[in-house]
């Protein structure tokens, strides 16, 4: 079995403001991550599982979060860091992989109970739809992993985003990190609790049958449709062929192919990003 997991920090237990997760602030908790990543990893090895090779891709901000001593856990362990990169949080993922697992992972833009939620970035996106459906990060991400047949057997991250899921994702084991009171404030679930029903929760997930597992797709013509928190996001993206300007702050793409459309999402942020201190 080929296991690929792909990692956030905002829906990680002990994170609740923006300096917890900015390399740039003292407050930077990468030790959260690294400990409760190695909850996960040492669930793998522990199952009983036959597992071939675990891919841990690093997907918060720039790709530098996780040191690269997760990997002495096993042998069998890879490590994706650093950025930019082609498919940002889900690079190097393709059709050979039996399985996704999402950890960390958070609520989307606007989702009330959602800690710092926001969908790739809290300082350009005001909403995302594909097809007419409100969009998160985990939704568009198993979107692509459901382009190359790959279920999503488990996600690790708050409440809201465990709701926001549960019915497109239905049959992955979910683990609820923390519930929010507010967008920087949450209840935060005890780490023996938390330790012992991620573990639990993935040994569950290996062992159900690849064919129970949700695969989630987009049918064309997918519709991408982004409204962005000002209109100088919408001008500098409007010179992308193909891009419409639906508005002031809203731009639209459409392709038959969701790869393009993934590929899409992530060249706008970037362009975006352009003019964001302007």
């Amino acid at each position: 079995m080929k296991i690929y997991i792909s990692v956030d920090m905002e829906g990680l237990a002990g994170i609740h403001r923006w300096k917890d997760v900015s390399e740039n602030e003292k407050f930077y908790k990468m030790a959260l991550l690294e400990e409760q990543l190695r909850w996960l990893l040492e669930g793998i090895i522990e199952s009983g599982v036959d597992v071939e090779k675990v891919t841990v891709v690093d997907s918060h901000a720039l790709g530098s979060n996780i040191p690269y001593r997760i990997t002495s856990i096993d042998e069998r362990i890879e490590l994706v860091s650093g950025s930019p990169r082609k498919k940002y949080m889900m690079a190097n993922l393709d059709e050979t992989y039996d399985r996704v697992i999402f950890f960390g992972y958070h609520a989307g833009v606007g989702n009330m109970g959602g800690i710092m939620d926001h969908t790739y970035s809290s300082s350009l996106i005001y909403n995302i739809t594909i097809n007419g459906k409100k969009m998160c990060e985990a939704l568009i991400n198993a979107g692509y992993a459901g382009y190359l047949n790959v279920p999503i057997c488990m996600i690790v991250g708050d409440e809201a985003l465990l709701n926001e899921v549960k019915e497109e994702l239905e049959g992955a084991i979910m683990v609820a990190t923390k519930k929010g009171i507010g967008r920087y404030s949450a209840v935060m679930k005890s780490s023996k609790v938390l330790e012992k029903e991620i573990k639990e929760g993935v040994k569950k997930a290996l062992e159900i049958p690849r064919e129970s597992l949700p695969l989630y797709r987009f049918e064309p013509p997918i519709e991408l449709v982004i409204e962005f928190l000002n209109t100088a996001f919408a001008d500098t993206v409007e010179i992308l062929p193909f891009v419409d300007r639906v508005d002031g702050r809203t731009i639209r793409f459409v392709h038959d192919d969701f790869s393009v459309v993934f590929d899409m999402i992530l060249s706008i942020v970037h362009m975006a990003y352009i003019v964001r201190y302007m």
